[in-house]
């Protein structure tokens, strides 16, 4: 069997919840099989890292879902109680586990600045580094795969 990649990087530029729930599945994975993984949220990519809301529910909740999803009826919460319901990672276990893994967390300052959300406003849960396209660009590796959500 053929080896896998020897990092995975994915830059993270839909807002939208099942490509972010997805990215967040994709470096789940690699970095429990030991892959190194770099997420690096850009544009409206960058609210899926929002701190909670005032009542409580994770900042995430705010993001739409895509057209993928085939019911623009519901909310990204109900979408995650649907894939828990389905015995799915949810949303909050993918992004903590990703955490826990040791995921490396960039998020585009000028991305923030385009989608409109500060650095402030960002979870302190996660090892985030506000940072540039230049810096996810060098961390990419050549003999590693690398994905756009």
């Amino acid at each position: 069997m053929a080896a896998g990649p020897d990092k995975v990087s994915i830059a993270v530029h839909a807002g939208t919840y099942d490509r972010v729930h997805y990215a967040l599945v994709l470096a789940a994975a690699a970095a429990a099989v030991g892959t190194p993984v770099t997420l690096f949220f850009t544009q409206w990519g960058t609210r899926a890292l929002l701190r909670p809301a005032a009542d409580g529910s994770p900042g995430w909740h705010a993001l739409a879902l895509g057209p993928e999803a085939g019911d623009a009826a519901r909310t990204a919460a109900e979408m995650d109680a649907l894939l828990a319901e389905r015995r799915v990672g949810t949303f909050e276990e993918l992004l903590l586990a990703c955490g826990e893994l040791g995921v490396r967390f960039l998020v585009c300052e000028s991305g923030l600045i385009g989608a409109g959300v500060a650095a402030e406003d960002l979870r302190d849960d996660l090892p985030i580094e506000v940072t540039g396209a230049v810096s996810f660009l060098r961390d990419v590796s050549p003999g590693g795969a690398t994905f756009f959500v």
